[in-house]
């Protein structure tokens, strides 16, 4: 599967909703029979479709309970969810739905808050990561419940750094020194999203910006991407880009592809690079000149960063994206409240051992087993073409940073109440769109910051 780095389902179900000639996406039953859900599911990959309808017969075996699974591309989950709200025709439950997914339905007053809080209480609070219950709730509601995540990891060659006597790039300062050092005899200090257009971009910057403590909007939901940490969030990352990058457009394809020939000291990307990284991907493989005698050679000689910090930071910062279960409202909900419960429990590591580099699971245990999940996501095979555990490949130390990032993920606006904000965006990217002027050397960082609030603010107003 490629990376898509985030969804962004939600900016367009705003529009989907608004509609008023809309069509119903099915004729389920959904609520009229207590003995059977439908259930839909971004995770619409084949394989992966195939590992959740074991799952749901597993399900239905051991409960009686049928469930009626709908497999639904990303893309074209706004339109059908909206469509499927305006026949009164819901599912019972949808799966996979990104944090500003999340919210939108939850603004959109399309969750079952009770329920999917009952869920977490049953399975117990005190199994989930706490940050990941935080960015699903609102208010003291439980809008969701939090599944798998990922982190935004900033990935360097060890060997490299080793050589030039450089630490960890785990501050600005850091990241900036190893840059100007290493950008020299055919390889770029680094390599990270710069295209306009792509969400991707959003992604980086996001996660550089919280590292300085740089945020969207403040509690009131005034926007705030002029103050002086975001003005030096635009200013380290467009010098950056201008003075030890890649000239051009760089997205998801291009960072990876410079990184995986060898021609870069850093790379910012998600943990769903870790198994390309491997060659355990066909599709995706090092080219570097070591990797044609030893595939692993970036695998062994590449470190990870999960959290940054910049110079106006309080604490080191990590972008984090969770996908998450919920159950709708109008859901026949006790079996619904079954399933996801049969999901985030006996069926979990069958879950997130779908693809583990891109799914740290954020309930960590049982009650009776609080590290069950961790250890279960370990030993987990990860790969398409060849298969083999992350810990075989990275160490218990990599591992061990990378299962336990949730704990510590950041994200624009969604604890200030701004999921409306954060989903509209991300269908306009605003903030791509000004910091692309500072890497072109067009625009200064602080112009650039207060081209992207007063855009910001203009959507805003849109949305609310």
């Amino acid at each position: 599967m490629s990376f898509t780095p985030m969804r962004t389902l939600a900016a367009t179900l705003i529009l989907a909703l608004a509609g008023s000639t809309l069509l119903a996406c099915g004729d389920d039953e959904s609520g009229s029979n207590d003995k059977k859900i439908t259930v839909w599911s971004l995770e619409d990959v084949a394989d992966r479709v195939t590992a959740t309808k074991a799952i749901v017969s597993d399900f239905t075996a051991k409960t009686g309970i049928q469930v009626e699974l709908v497999t639904v591309n990303e893309d074209q989950f706004p339109s059908l969810i909206a469509s499927s709200a305006a026949a009164g025709e819901l599912p019972d439950v949808v799966g996979s739905v990104s944090l500003a997914g999340v919210r939108t339905l939850a603004g959109n007053e399309l969750l079952h808050p009770d329920a999917n809080g009952e869920i977490v209480e049953r399975l117990g609070r005190q199994t989930f990561s706490a940050r990941a219950l935080e960015l699903t709730a609102d208010s003291g509601r439980q809008l969701a419940v939090p599944s798998d995540g990922w982190g935004q990891l900033l990935v360097y060659r060890k060997d490299l750094f080793d050589a030039a006597g450089l630490p960890a790039p785990d501050t600005y300062e850091r990241i900036a020194t190893a840059a100007a050092r290493l950008h020299t005899g055919g390889v770029v200090g680094i390599t990270a999203a710069t295209a306009p257009g792509d969400v991707f971009t959003q992604q980086t910057f996001e996660h550089l910006a919280l590292a300085n403590n740089c945020q969207l909007t403040d509690g009131s939901g005034a926007v705030t991407l002029d103050s002086p940490e975001c003005v030096e969030a635009f200013r380290f990352y467009g010098e950056l880009m201008r003075t030890a990058s890649v000239r051009g457009a760089q997205d998801v394809d291009t960072t990876r592809a410079t990184y995986f020939a060898g021609k870069a000291a850093m790379l910012i990307w998600s943990p769903f690079i870790l198994d390309e990284l491997a060659g355990l991907r066909n599709d995706a493989k090092p080219t570097c000149p070591q990797c044609a005698a030893d595939p692993a050679f970036l695998a062994k000689n590449s470190g990870f960063v999960t959290a940054i910090k910049g110079p106006n930071g309080t604490t080191p910062a990590q972008y984090g994206e969770i996908s998450s279960w919920a159950v709708l409202d109008g859901a026949a909900a006790d079996p619904a409240k079954s399933f996801v419960e049969y999901l985030l429990g006996d069926a979990y590591p069958r879950w997130f051992g779908m693809s583990p580099e891109g799914r740290f699971p954020v309930r960590k245990g049982t009650p009776d087993d609080p590290e069950k999940f961790l250890t279960a996501w370990n030993t987990s095979q990860a790969g398409v073409d060849a298969k083999k555990p992350l810990a075989e490949v990275y160490g218990e130390q990599v591992l061990d940073g990378l299962r336990t990032s949730p704990d510590t993920f950041q994200r624009w606006g969604l604890t200030q109440g701004q999921g409306k904000l954060v989903g509209a965006i991300l269908g306009e990217l605003p903030v791509p769109k000004a910091l692309n002027d500072v890497i072109a050397g067009k625009s200064d960082a602080a112009a650039a910051a207060g081209r992207a609030k007063k855009d910001v603010e203009a959507i805003k107003a849109g949305v609310n």
